[in-house]
């Protein structure tokens, strides 16, 4: 079972946390991942921030208030006799990571495999305090730190797991563990490589942790915690009246991850589907809810299943100025450079005539995306065969997902009939052969709107069972 950060965002939820955990371990063996705190990941990042900045004062600010939250939760969440013990470990945690900020302060920079050592700080505390409060509670439980049982690449901020030498890790460290009927609390986002250097997956990483683990340990089942009633049909925030799906499939969940949806981490069904594990996405804050189901097949599908967005993102259109130019290269060297910068391409439509294309990928990545083009298009650019980059950030992405939309005759027609009876105009559209996902770029103003009506023509709120 994963706990994310809002799932472990005060002693109230960590003490329900807790409570879940030590319920289902009564019932078989349970291993639990752990996210940080809510917020306190991006506090820890914005210290780092401060440090390469020099601004020394900044980081005794940040640390402390990093102090005085685990320690006030700390003293809420344990009994008094746990106190001293608990605050002393929280300190020493909190010691290591203000020694590689002050190291950064004096370097002037942070580098990647000590950013990777700092961040991690925040499950560490988490694993701390819950593993103390189930014991307090009377369950035998053991905080771990998965840097300890991940083994993953020297990539650091975005590893990838050695699921091989991360499968031997974890069940020699872990399998010992649940014999002795003590419950592993194990930190999530953060790893090692083979020769122990510490390595975090990305932001989001710890539903990928626990789905490492799960696939390791050949899990029953996984279940994510989060703070909404499982896979929705629609954000709620825009679409008042989405529904909670039953079930999906695994290629669906982790396209709505992939376009937006913020239930899984993008990664985190990879290492499940081989091993046909079942995947719970349930509330923390209404546990009794069912939750949704992530599973290898449903045995009915039909149609558009839920829309999915995202407002954050840049279309970046590459059009050749020479009919000379092989668009076909172009394309294939711009992508090749896109994906050794680590770059997401979220979307990537193309003109056969113009041999022009468009990408879109996250903001975020807009800077390194367009040094990682020009510098692998420079020749081109330089003399003229490439008109220069088109970059608009006013646009969002909006994806139309599910297993039955395969071979549904006049579906795309009516998905793009019900935008356009809106006054939205569509940018660009693409779609895979597998016709799992229709993507379609609008302009920012129009997506929330957009969204609204792809739901309400495929009916989506019936149950999670549309009829388009």
């Amino acid at each position: 079972m994963k706990f994310g950060g809002t799932s472990v965002g005060s002693a109230e939820r960590m003490a329900v946390a807790a409570r879940l955990s030590a319920e289902q371990q009564a019932r078989r063996p349970v291993v639990i991942v752990v996210s940080a705190m809510s917020k306190i990941t991006d506090l820890l990042l914005e210290t780092i921030k401060r440090a390469e900045a020099g601004d020394q004062a900044g980081i005794d600010s940040d640390i402390a208030r990093l102090r005085l939250r685990h320690r006030e939760t700390c003293l809420e969440l344990l009994p008094e006799d746990r106190h001293a013990a608990v605050l002393a470990q929280i300190d020493a945690i909190i010691a290591d990571f203000e020694r590689i900020a002050n190291g950064i302060c004096l370097l002037g920079e942070a580098p990647p495999r000590s950013v990777d050592d700092a961040v991690s700080a925040g499950e560490r505390l988490s694993t701390l305090l819950i593993a103390a409060r189930l014991e307090a509670c009377g369950t035998p439980a053991a905080a771990v730190n998965a840097a300890e049982l991940i083994v993953t690449d020297a990539v650091f901020g975005n590893a990838t797991p050695m699921l091989e030498h991360t499968r031997a890790k974890a069940r020699a460290r872990l399998l010992p563990l649940l014999e002795a009927g003590i419950l592993p609390v194990v930190t999530g986002f953060n790893g090692a490589t083979l020769d122990c250097r510490p390595t975090t997956l990305g932001r989001g990483g710890s539903d990928f942790s626990a789905s490492i683990l799960a696939g390791a340990l050949d899990a029953a089942e996984l279940w994510i915690w989060t703070d909404v009633d499982g896979i929705m049909t629609a954000d709620p925030r825009l679409v008042p009246d989405c529904a909670v799906l039953e079930e999906v499939t695994y290629r669906e969940a982790a396209e709505l991850a992939y376009n937006g949806a913020k239930v899984l981490h993008p990664r985190t069904l990879a290492p499940l589907v081989d091993r046909h594990i079942p995947v719970w996405s349930k509330n923390s804050f209404a546990p009794e809810k069912p939750g949704t189901k992530i599973v290898p097949h449903l045995e009915v599908s039909i149609g558009a299943r839920a829309v999915t967005s995202m407002a954050n993102v840049a279309l970046i259109s590459i059009e050749p100025a020479s009919a000379v130019l092989n668009g076909t290269q172009v394309m294939g060297r711009a992508v090749d450079a896109l994906g050794r910068a680590n770059i997401e391409v979220l979307m990537l439509s193309s003109s056969s005539y113009q041999q022009s294309f468009c990408v879109l990928v996250r903001g975020q990545e807009l800077p390194m995306a367009l040094e990682a083009l020009k510098s692998a298009l420079a020749l081109e650019f330089e003399h003229g065969y490439l008109r220069p980059l088109d970059v608009d950030e006013n646009v969002g992405l909006l994806a139309v997902v599910g297993e039955g939309m395969r071979g549904t005759p006049g579906l795309a027609g009516r998905i793009f009939a019900a935008i356009s009876r809106q006054n939205i105009n569509i940018i660009a559209i693409a779609q895979g052969s597998n016709e799992l996902t229709i993507s379609i770029v609008v302009h920012l103003e129009g997506l929330e709107k957009a969204v609204r009506a792809v739901h309400a023509e495929s009916r989506m709120n019936e149950q999670g069972r549309p009829a388009l």
